[in-house]
Order: structure tokens, then C-alpha cells, then sequence
């Protein structure tokens, strides 16, 4: 019988932690991740595990592509792990950066894998054929960058940290922004990201309008558990309809990740887990978590502790499992 933590937060990164080689330790290893790659290679119409093990990377990195791939490779290591002995730990709260919130909804039961896989796989569609622009973060609050973001027609797209915002716009205009803080803040060092678009921007209307009927079409159940949202960023509202509505307006407004996690920390969560993806440069059993950084750092100077574990290869999810048992949950 799964064990229920009370303080226990699930979470799931999003685009970016990407890579050639994800998943494949996990499918020749547990047939349960075997499972999800063949299952999302059904739904997909497309061989989803070749491209995730072999690449080519270029199309790895094409929305479309990036988004069930990261969604798949996120609930094989929730799914494997979950049937591991230290797996049998239950979550209270479940969250996501961006993409990875479809990937919170599944593991909340809002959502079925199938279903979710649909709906990414058109939000990918359409992020890439209807969005244009660029992404850049900046080590700076959001009272300091946003002026001269909206100055030269940039707008905010994610806060991640007080002191880490990320903007977007046309590549030109990002470029007067980022001039602008060199000039003004030389010790600061902006990071120009590797997107197809200004996501989370007014760059994103025309994808969120054709992926509102999308949205409508999909089947969503209330969550059984407390799920963050990027877009309000507290709690999902539990009415389908609510999340749909989330859902939409997050395609094209900033990610309030610091929000969430302030509200998650705040509602005492002790634990948390992160699962899928991974950066850095090696095979998948030297990539790091991508939101462990911004998780320690939103701790860090204030009265919230909690313990963080990651499960994003075979070595992280084996070694949490095994600290899950050793503390008897």
C-alpha cells in the first residue's frame, strides 16, 4: 500500500533539460519505462524512444518534439520510481516549470498520460508555428528589468528567483536590452536561451487562441492532490474547466515559479522530488537536475527547509529510493 507524506512535493522541469540519450538507461533497465516510450510512440505516430536515445538533436530541440519527449521521459521516472520500494511515497503537492505542469497534472490524476501526451504534442505545434521571437534571463528582479524590457517591446516570461528574470522578444529588441544592462550592471551576466520562441510572452496569442478548442476537446478530471500553477502562481482551482482556462492564459503570460514555490514551501512542505530531464554536458548518468539550483536558492536566507531528492537517471533514481526506504517511507 503507497505511504502518504503530508509535506511531500513532486516536481517536473520543462524545456531546456532536454538531451540525446534521454531515457534510454531507464528503458534497458525497467520495463515499466519501456512501457511509457512504447505507449507515447503509439499516441505520437512517431518512434518517440529513437528520437530521444539517437537524436538528431535538431529535431530533439524543435518544439514539437521537445514537449512529449520531456512529458514521456518525466513520467518514466515518476512511474518507475513509483513502483520502486522507496517509490511507494505519495506526494500532497505536485508542480511544474512550464512544459513540466502537464506532467504535474498526470501525476495528480488531472490528466491521463494519454491525454496529456495530445495536448502537448499540439501546444509544441503550435508554439513553434505561430510564435515567433527569442528568450534571454537576466540575474535581475523583476522591478529592475521590466522597464527596460517594455522600453524596447521585450515583456517578461518567467520570474524563477527574485533575482533571476527571464524576458522575451524579436532578437533584435532583446539585443538593446541586454546592451542596456551591460552597460548599466556590467558584472551581471545575462544568458541568451535556447528557444524557438518568445514563450510565456504576448508572442504566444495566436498559438494560445487556435489551443484554447484544443484545450476544450481534452478530457480533464479534478486533481486528487493540490497542483501549483504557473500562470496564478499558487493552486490549480480543481474544476476542469478552471485548469483549462490556467492552462491558456499560461501559454502567454510570465511563469510565476517563485511564486510557486514560496506557496508550496509555505504550505510546509518538507520533501521534494524532481523527476525527468537533465542538464549538463555526458551521458544521462552525469546530467544534473534542471530546478534543484533554483529550489536550494529559494531557500537559501530564509526559514524554510526542506530536503530535496532528484530521479532523473538510473543512478538518482535508485539512490532516492534507497534514502526513501532507509527513512521508512
Amino acid at each position: 500500500m503507497a505511504e502518504h507524506a503530508q509535506n511531500t512535493l513532486f516536481l517536473f522541469p520543462g524545456q531546456g533539460s532536454q538531451y540525446v540519450g534521454m531515457g534510454r538507461d531507464l528503458c534497458d533497465e525497467y520495463p515499466a519505462a519501456r512501457r511509457i516510450y512504447e505507449q507515447a510512440g503509439d499516441v505520437l505516430g512517431y518512434d518517440l524512444a529513437g528520437l530521444c536515445f539517437d537524436g538528431p538533436e535538431e529535431q530533439l530541440n524543435l518544439t514539437r518534439y521537445t514537449q512529449p519527449a520531456l512529458l514521456t521521459h518525466s513520467i518514466a521516472c515518476f512511474k518507475v520510481f513509483s513502483e520502486l520500494p522507496g517509490g511507494r511515497l505519495q506526494p500532497s503537492l505536485v508542480g511544474g516549470h512550464s512544459l513540466g505542469e502537464y506532467s504535474a497534472l498526470v501525476a495528480a490524476g488531472a490528466l491521463s498520460f494519454e491525454s496529456a501526451l495530445r495536448l502537448v504534442q499540439q501546444r509544441g505545434e503550435l508554439m513553434g508555428t505561430h510564435g515567433t521571437g527569442e528568450m534571454t534571463a537576466f540575474p535581475l528582479d523583476i522591478e529592475t528589468i521590466r522597464p527596460m524590457a517594455e522600453r524596447f517591446h521585450c515583456a517578461v516570461a518567467g520570474c524563477n528567483l527574485p533575482e533571476q528574470t527571464v524576458i522575451g522578444g524579436r532578437a533584435e529588441d532583446l539585443e538593446r536590452v541586454e546592451a542596456e544592462v551591460a552597460e548599466q550592471y556590467p558584472r551581471k551576466r545575462y544568458v541568451r536561451l535556447k528557444t524557438e520562441g518568445a514563450f510565456h510572452t504576448y508572442y504566444m496569442v495566436t498559438a494560445a487562441q487556435h489551443y484554447r478548442d484544443v484545450l476544450a476537446d481534452a478530457d480533464f478530471a479534478a486533481p486528487g492532490i493540490r497542483v501549483l500553477s504557473n500562470f496564478t502562481g499558487g493552486f490549480h482551482d480543481p474544476d476542469p474547466d478552471a485548469i483549462r482556462s490556467r492552462l491558456f492564459f499560461q501559454l502567454f503570460h510570465a511563469v510565476l515559479w517563485h511564486a510557486n514555490l514560496v506557496a508550496a514551501l509555505s504550505a510546509g512542505v518538507g520533501t521534494i522530488v524532481e523527476f525527468g530531464g537533465g542538464i549538463g554536458p555526458g551521458e544521462p548518468d552525469a546530467k544534473r537536475p534542471n530546478l534543484e539550483g533554483m529550489i536550494k536558492k529559494a531557500m537559501r536566507g530564509t526559514e524554510w527547509e526542506a530536503r530535496y531528492f532528484p530521479v532523473i537517471n538510473v543512478q538518482t533514481l535508485k539512490a532516492t529510493a534507497d534514502a526513501m526506504s532507509d527513512q521508512g517511507q
